[in-house]
């Protein structure tokens, strides 16, 4: 079949919803579908025959970000022109409205995955007063669907609560093989780097971002130097040491609150910022560590947390939704609740067991989730909204109709 996927943002930025696309597509044409992706515009970005650039209003704004027009006649001129069986849209909004749109004037089918909790992220546009109104928006758009995916159970038990009609399935983003093959003369050169002569290597992958809750880690780390630095046996030269690190990678706008932060826990000397690096570097860094770490909140699956489990190493994340669907007490980590004291109290009876049991553990849930498993129940699901779709070709009417058409009048 020929697949539309559309979305906001695409590489070359970086980010959860991008990576998962980019699996999700590459997996259903390795299994014989055609697969084209409507994104907008970058700076720098490269040619590719299988995807649609459509207009961005500004390139390149925060860590890369785009602003973009999802009103761009080529949108719709691109899609007529394709002839394509079923539109796979990933945001409600901008994009989601033009794939509503487009679903509805050329009796397509639409299905949508739901990959953010957007009432999250409403610190950044500073209006926490929409938090309230964000699941009446949300359950609107899926009702106007044909399936709609979560990429976990908990996200899809989430949807099932704010009222959606629709037909909903759980579809995970994927991993690729090449995530379970770290280069082992990389591993051993980031870990003699990172180290700088500690014992224990930790490692976490996120924007820095505010939801990505990184604060909470230094908190805990703090505690854990702090309790060091007590148990010293002489202190009276001033020494301050520790038997750690944690290299963080990523980049975002919350950096520099966090450099400041680091300094004033007296952990700066104990954190690495390593910045944006590939994604197919990711692999190598959560190889070279002891521990995966991590305290999102805000995540509906934790992609990191499976590439960290690909390389064969235990997480130890706090309690949420996403995170809980993925982890496995005793298993291939750990979770605690929201407590610095638990935090650490974990992070120390792990660092005292052997965790071979664990590393197997995790290495065979990442293995749950390889990339052309999932496009093959991508695939099932997508002919299943096909046929839902010709059951019920008129299920957008009335107000909901009107206003979609209204909302796009400029495309035609």
């Amino acid at each position: 079949m020929r697949i539309a996927m559309m979305t906001n943002n695409y590489k070359p930025f970086i980010g959860g919803v991008p990576i998962s696309i980019e699996r999700l597509s590459e997996g259903l044409r390795a299994i014989g579908h055609e697969v084209v992706v409507f994104a907008p515009d970058y700076k720098g970005q490269e040619a590719d025959e299988n995807i649609v650039r459509y207009h961005s209003f500004i390139k390149g704004i925060v860590n890369g970000v785009s602003v973009p027009n999802s009103l761009d006649s080529k949108i719709e001129k691109e899609f007529r022109e394709g002839n394509f069986d079923l539109i796979h849209v990933h945001h409600p909004m901008l994009i989601g409205r033009t794939a509503l749109y487009l679903s509805r004037k050329y009796n397509v089918p639409l299905c949508f995955t739901y990959h953010t909790k957007y009432e999250q992220y409403l610190h950044y546009i500073k209006a926490p007063f929409l938090a309230d109104l964000v699941p009446y928006y949300v359950n609107d758009y899926i009702s106007q669907c044909d399936m709609v995916f979560a990429p976990t159970p908990s996200m899809r038990d989430y949807l099932s609560e704010i009222g959606s009609g629709t037909s909903l399935a759980v579809l995970p983003t994927g991993i690729g093989s090449e995530s379970f093959e770290a280069d082992g003369a990389e591993v051993e050169s980031l870990r003699n780097e990172l180290l700088g002569g500690k014992k224990y290597l930790f490692c976490t992958v996120a924007r820095l971002a505010k939801e990505k809750n990184i604060d909470f880690l230094f908190r805990a780390l703090a505690m854990r130097k702090n309790r060091q630095m007590d148990k010293s046996a002489d202190m009276s030269d001033g020494s301050q040491d520790s038997d750690f690190r944690l290299a963080i990678v990523g980049e975002g706008p919350y950096r520099k609150e966090l450099e400041k932060l680091a300094q004033k826990l007296n952990i700066r000397e104990e954190i690495v910022f390593v910045g944006k690096v590939s994604n197919a570097q990711v692999k190598n860094y959560c190889k070279a560590a002891d521990l995966f770490l991590f305290a999102s909140r805000s995540e509906t699956q934790g992609i990191v947390l499976l590439e960290a489990m690909a390389a064969a190493t235990p997480v130890l994340a706090v309690n949420a939704t996403g995170v809980r669907d993925v982890v496995i007490n005793g298993r291939n980590g750990y979770m605690t609740y929201m407590s610095e004291e638990e935090y650490n109290s974990r992070l120390d009876s792990l660092l005292e067991q052997d965790m071979r049991y664990l590393k197997q553990g995790a290495l065979e849930t990442a293995g749950k989730y390889e990339m052309q498993e999932i496009a093959k129940s991508a695939a099932v699901y997508y002919n299943t909204a096909i046929q839902n779709h010709r059951q019920n070709p008129e299920k957008v009417r009335g107000i909901r109709r009107i206003i979609a058409l209204a909302d796009f009048g400029r495309l035609h």
